[in-house]
């Protein structure tokens, strides 16, 4: 009896113990450190304004995951008039190339929606090149389409917030209109995946895949390999998208490219980047046109002034580069 009553404190402080640990929720996993990419300038200046000048590729063979966002200016709250019509002054266009199918018509399709989001398709008469990728949503069976759309329902009304073209794998990506502003423009452009030249920088797809229950993009290319492309949050001043790859790009290729353009610091989608380098103690800045490239952990391009070219058209980051897949 006597040794009984000396261990039923050790008793019940085991028991005690042993209920915390149970309630107590398991610690979240560390994250992978970030790692510093090859960030490679080979913007060319140009005088016409509708053509994509500007292009910074992103390059590692160790990076699994990364994040892009696109941001509204800092500027955003001074817009009054917006200006978004192209401008093809000094521009010629006659060596684009142009491809026209006999059989494709013309047509737009929503292809898959939900009351909150809804996804469409374009094939139009002519484009550069041909709509041979198949997209899946689901188990549905697979269509082609020169653009895809995805929309969001916001206040009472469809906002277009990211699109695709899935014959080159450009995409554009905006955030949903600031305050109370009614529209934004798109902007810079943005390439995922092995990027190579084929008359202009292309991402060649093999086919794509949506998941409504994830958000998530999977892009399969032609060179091998896949990516994830999940739609990680949207708002009224970003919208963010976590890609994770499924290994490195061949080649040596780079894994992500940005793409757009700038005539003049007033007549530009991009004008300015910032960049933080690995081990870095400050900030780096720099015209576009003027920088160097950089090993670096994060990149912002954008304007800090406004411009006669399409004015609320985001900013771009390209952050968050990590050697294991997941945030």
């Amino acid at each position: 009896m006597k040794s009984f009553l000396l261990s039923a404190p050790l008793l019940i402080a085991q028991v005690f113990t042993s209920l915390c640990l149970a309630q107590t929720p398991p610690a979240p996993a560390a994250k992978a450190p970030e790692i510093a990419v090859d960030m490679r300038n080979l913007s060319e200046p140009v005088l016409c304004a509708e053509k994509d000048n500007v292009r910074i590729d992103f390059a590692s063979p160790d990076v699994r995951s990364f994040r892009i966002q696109a941001q509204h200016p800092a500027y955003i709250g001074t817009i009054a008039t917006d200006r978004w019509a192209p401008d093809f002054t000094s521009c010629d266009m006659s060596s684009d190339s142009v491809f026209t199918s006999e059989t494709a018509k013309p047509r737009k399709v929503t292809f898959w929606e939900t009351p909150e989001y809804w996804l469409t398709g374009y094939v139009f008469p002519s484009f550069w090149r041909p709509n041979t990728v198949p997209i899946k949503v689901g188990d549905g069976n697979g269509q082609s389409f020169h653009l895809i759309q995805l929309w969001k329902l916001h206040r009472e009304r469809a906002e277009e917030v990211l699109v695709l073209y899935p014959p080159d794998g450009y995409w554009r990506a905006r955030p949903l209109p600031f305050g109370d502003m009614r529209w934004t423009a798109y902007g810079s452009s943005f390439l995922i995946g092995p990027v190579e030249t084929q008359q202009r920088p292309i991402v060649a797809l093999k086919d794509i895949a949506f998941d409504p229950e994830t958000m998530t993009f999977t892009l399969n290319f032609v060179r091998g390999g896949s990516a994830k492309v999940h739609i990680d949050k949207i708002d009224q001043d970003h919208l963010g998208l976590d890609v994770s790859l499924d290994r490195a790009m061949p080649d040596n290729l780079p894994f992500a490219s940005l793409r757009s353009m700038y005539i003049t610091e007033t007549n530009s989608d991009v004008a300015r980047v910032q960049w933080r380098g690995k081990d870095a103690t400050h900030w780096g800045e720099s015209t576009i046109m003027d920088f160097k490239g950089a090993q670096a952990m994060e990149l912002w391009a954008g304007r800090t002034v406004p411009s006669r070219h399409n004015l609320s058209a985001p900013d771009m980051v390209f952050q968050s580069f990590r050697a294991t897949m997941g945030k």
